[in-house]
C-alpha cells in the first residue's frame, strides 16, 4: 500500500523559503513519477512540479521556474520541493502524489494521471 506523508509547510514571509518533504512508504520513489500539486480554497488542484523516476526528468509550471526545485533522496525514499523567493498568495495546501507509469498525463504533471496522494501540508505566504 502506497503511503505519502507531506511535511514542511507553514507561514513564511514574501521572499522567504520553505522546503516541503514527501516521505514515501510502500513504494520506491526511484521507480515512480512523483509530483507536487497545489490547491487553494475553492480552486482546482494544479501541478507545480514533477520528477520522473528513472529518467530524473523534471517538470515545472511556468510560474515557479527558477524559484522551485524538486529533488529526491533515494536513501530516505523522500522527494523534496525547495521553494525560494516565495510570492504572496492565499493559503494553499500542497500535496504530493505518486504513480508508477510515465503517461501523457504524468509526463505533463497533470493531477489526473496520479493514483496515490498524501494528506497535504498547508503553505501560507504573507507578511
Amino acid at each position: 500500500q502506497v503511503q505519502l506523508v507531506e511535511s514542511g509547510g507553514g507561514l513564511v514571509q514574501p521572499g522567504g523559503s520553505l522546503r516541503l518533504s514527501c516521505a514515501a512508504s510502500g513504494v520506491a520513489v526511484k521507480d515512480y513519477v512523483i509530483g507536487w500539486f497545489r490547491q487553494a480554497p475553492g480552486k482546482e488542484r494544479v501541478g507545480v512540479s514533477c520528477i520522473h523516476s528513472r529518467e530524473l526528468r523534471t517538470v515545472y509550471v511556468a510560474s515557479v521556474k527558477g524559484r522551485f526545485t524538486i529533488s529526491r533522496d533515494k536513501a530516505k525514499n523522500t522527494v523534496y520541493l525547495q521553494m525560494n523567493s516565495l510570492e504572496p498568495e492565499n493559503p494553499a495546501v500542497y500535496y504530493c502524489a505518486a504513480d508508477p507509469l510515465i503517461t501523457v498525463q504524468t509526463a505533463a504533471c497533470s493531477r489526473e494521471g496520479f493514483d496515490s496522494w498524501g494528506q497535504g501540508t498547508q503553505v501560507t505566504v504573507s507578511s
